[in-house]
């Protein structure tokens, strides 16, 4: 935590005095650069004045200076989106749209990887339609706390699956229906679902058949604890087993797209998502956010709070 040269945006970027960032399980393995595939897939480099530090995407502040490409935003204009190195009073980027004025800095910030990653898996993977059954397996987790509500805004009837201290603030936010996995199992209620978003990926590839409808799908954004090759296993797996059904188990990595913030704006103005914030830490705190991020347990999101 030092004073460094503010960086300077390209010709295509914004650069923007930072309120508010965010984490995601994503800054974790960036910081430790495993497994090794991780530094390949975000072209991980020795940290630059242009990228300050690669922790941190989730970020929302005040335009200060842009770029002779960029176009729809100017100065003191208020934005979100994904910024490298989001840690720090300036960060540059050029995945930014401009922040609703009923959205505070703290509640933009928190949006995007998660957000984008909730409202593609539904939307572009799991084919969502208005009266589909959804479940949402780690409906308490950052992804799992938009995917209730970006559901439930296609017109699904949702059931969120969390632990006992969770129940209520997943019904909160719009489940239908909440089942405490420390009580029951939910591949074995017999329910049937039409769309299965699993943030976790708790359970085998046959528990997680039964519970599916016909032309249902399951899809995967996150991984399994067994880590990286336990994932690639279980990812053959899951293909293997789509190749002799007429469901689809799909795993997938989302994509940054100026649109989907965008759209996410639009969900968060309306008040059809409200985001959910665990814990803010400042910006001197980001090492004691990181460790309580990494134990697994926090509820929504977790903040980082730049004055």
């Amino acid at each position: 935590y030092e004073e460094i040269e503010k960086p300077t945006p390209g010709h295509d970027q914004v650069l923007i005095r930072v309120r508010a960032a965010a984490l995601n399980p994503l800054d974790k393995h960036m910081m430790k650069g495993v497994p090794y595939l991780m530094r390949k897939l975000f072209k991980m480099l020795k940290p630059s004045i242009q990228e300050p530090g690669r922790p941190g995407r989730d970020v929302a502040g005040v335009v200060e200076a842009v770029g002779k490409d960029v176009t729809g935003l100017k100065p003191d204009d208020e934005v979100f989106g994904v910024c490298a190195g989001a840690f720090a009073e300036y960060a540059c980027g050029s995945k930014l749209v401009k922040k609703p004025a009923n959205v505070t800095f703290e509640e933009a910030a928190s949006a995007p990887v998660a957000a984008f990653t909730a409202l593609q898996g539904l939307r572009d993977y799991g084919k969502i339609q208005p009266g589909h059954k959804v479940l949402i397996n780690g409906a308490a987790g950052g992804v799992g706390t938009y995917a209730v509500q970006i559901a439930k805004s296609f017109g699904a009837v949702v059931t969120g699956v969390c632990s006992t201290r969770n129940v209520a603030m997943v019904q909160s936010i719009g489940a239908d229906h909440v089942i405490d996995y420390t009580q029951e199992d939910f591949t074995a209620t017999g329910s049937r679902y039409d769309l299965v978003l699993d943030c976790h990926w708790t359970h085998s590839v046959t528990e997680c058949r039964r519970i599916l409808t016909p032309s249902a799908r399951y899809v995967l954004v996150g991984g399994p604890m067994t880590g990286i090759f336990g994932m690639m296993v279980g990812f053959l797996k899951a293909r293997l087993s789509s190749a002799f059904s007429s469901n689809k188990m799909i795993l997938f990595m989302a994509k940054t797209t100026k649109e989907d913030l965008a759209v996410m704006a639009e969900l968060m103005e309306s008040g059809k998502v409200k985001p959910v914030i665990d814990r803010r830490y400042s910006l001197g705190d980001v090492p004691e956010a990181m460790r309580y991020l990494a134990e697994g347990h926090a509820r929504g999101k977790v903040g980082i709070t730049i004055p």
